[in-house]
């Protein structure tokens, strides 16, 4: 697999990383305790997520971003499923769910304390227990999907602070960016918009499959997923034209998946039919980053 994103950032980035960096804080950022269940919670420290992110070490970046997604990609053991989601058969016991396997259940759990605010109840779920300790029902887990907390996770530990509305649910900040109310992320129709390193590609699920960029934002949630861009400009096997996406709780784990495009990169054709025939993207999300690349990558 070749990936033109993370793994071969050019010169360009780290020129345009240095150009655009902001400085190291002083003091951590304070963010909302309980941001989801209540818009206009308290702004506190929070204590889950490390002082380096925080703080900023580095500026928020499409390096970063990219390269803990595919850093928890490995952990799970690579999986790439490229099936129609419709397709996938659910495991008949526990033991066949990686989010469940010694190891990996902790993970799943440490996304949910640091992708979410620290007064949710969600902050306190892992891979197979509830906020009691009490061991989910295998076969109900939908009731405990991880995957936007995944993404949630990905970006606080990058940096993205107070600008990304860290949620259980994937609807709430897609939404919030078709509405303009994230400072940190901005909707685009995938009709006319080339994904990039770090944006966030998302679609809805199940009853809301129908769910459009006309649409948004919605009156009200909707089941949706997301993935994170890690690789673009790819020609390769399964599609040839391809970008590469990251999503969590895909099988039970952090999967890869490839999503066809033309030789420029776009999701759909002229008349805005998309390319792929599993998905039909609702919106890209464009993250604003402070920079391409970390400016000081690899000292």
């Amino acid at each position: 697999m070749k990936f033109t994103g993370p793994v071969g950032l050019t010169l360009a980035l780290g020129l345009a990383a240095c150009a655009n960096q902001s400085s190291v804080r002083t003091t951590p950022t304070p963010t909302p305790v309980a941001q989801y269940r209540n818009a206009a919670g308290q702004l506190a420290i929070d204590p889950h997520v490390p002082d380096f992110a925080t703080r900023n070490f580095v500026p928020f970046n499409r390096q970063d971003v990219a390269a803990i997604a595919l850093r928890e990609w490995r952990l799970f053991g690579m999986p790439v499923n490229d099936d129609d989601p419709l397709q996938r058969l659910e495991p008949d016991q526990p033991s066949l769910k990686p989010e469940r396997a010694p190891g990996l259940w902790q993970r799943v759990g440490e996304y949910w304390w640091i992708g979410q605010d620290p007064d949710e109840t969600e902050a306190s779920w892992t891979g197979k227990h509830d906020a009691s300790g009490a061991l989910t029902n295998f076969v109900h887990d939908g009731h405990y999907a991880w995957s936007a907390a995944f993404i949630s996770y990905v970006m606080r530990i990058a940096g993205a602070n107070d600008r990304f509305p860290y949620s259980p649910n994937h609807a709430t900040y897609i939404n919030a960016a078709a509405s303009g109310q994230s400072s940190g992320l901005q909707a685009q129709d995938p009709g006319n918009y080339i994904p990039k390193l770090g944006d966030l590609l998302c679609v809805g699920r199940g009853a809301s499959r129908n769910v459009r960029f006309s649409n948004l934002p919605t009156p009200r949630g909707f089941p949706a997923h997301c993935g994170i861009v890690v690789a673009t400009g790819q020609n390769a096997p399964p599609f040839g034209h391809e970008i590469s996406i990251i999503g969590g709780n895909i099988d039970d784990a952090v999967t890869l998946t490839h999503v066809p495009t033309d030789a420029n990169g776009a999701l759909t054709d002229s008349s805005g039919k998309s390319y792929d025939s599993r998905y039909d993207w609702c919106a890209v999300l464009q993250v604003r980053y402070d920079a391409d690349a970390e400016p000081d990558a690899g000292q």
